[in-house]
């Protein structure tokens, strides 16, 4: 039994592991240029098999992309880690009781807030804002469209908003 041919965009990338593997380098992925090229080939043959037109191209600009959700993961997850160093400051200033019980309150609320909006929708905002994962992964990953993440997350948001809202009218 004859072994199954590769997609031509499997071959492709076969052919271009190297030159791929500089682009990464080239454009700063620096020791994380294998991690970036192996995601890039675990989506590529994972794909379904659909001509490309050029493949070459197309490999660049995936490399591309992914470096650029890399970054962005990147530079949410060190936002979080500051704004939890800058927290913890605040917290060990000894902000007394009261500032503590309202802050858990707060918490309470917004933790209510966001699951009244059912598991999907509290999902996708903990993935996005907490964790960092970009839109179009947590679409994949869910295996819903794009536009259902950005519904989802707008959702969220006019929760939180009117929780704020009424927040501030206290």
């Amino acid at each position: 039994m004859a072994e199954p041919q590769p997609s031509g965009l499997v071959q492709v990338f076969m052919e271009s592991r190297e030159r791929l593997l500089r682009f990464l380098a080239a454009r700063g992925a620096g020791e994380a240029a294998e991690d970036l090229l192996q995601e890039l080939w675990e989506r590529v043959s994972a794909a379904p098999t659909q001509p490309v037109a050029t493949p070459l191209g197309y490999l660049y600009r995936a490399a591309e992309n992914l470096m650029r959700d890399r970054y962005r993961a990147d530079s949410s997850r060190s936002r979080r880690e500051q704004d939890y160093v800058d927290a913890t400051d605040a917290v060990t200033a000894d902000p007394g009781i009261e500032r503590v019980l309202l802050a858990r309150e707060r918490l309470r609320a917004v933790e209510a807030a966001l699951s009244a909006l059912g598991p999907r929708t509290e999902r996708v905002f903990r993935l996005y804002r907490l964790d960092g994962v970009g839109q179009a992964m947590i679409a994949r990953d869910l295996g819903v469209s794009l536009s259902t993440v950005e519904k989802d997350l707008q959702r969220a948001y006019r929760a939180l908003g009117a929780l704020r809202e009424s927040d501030d009218a206290e």
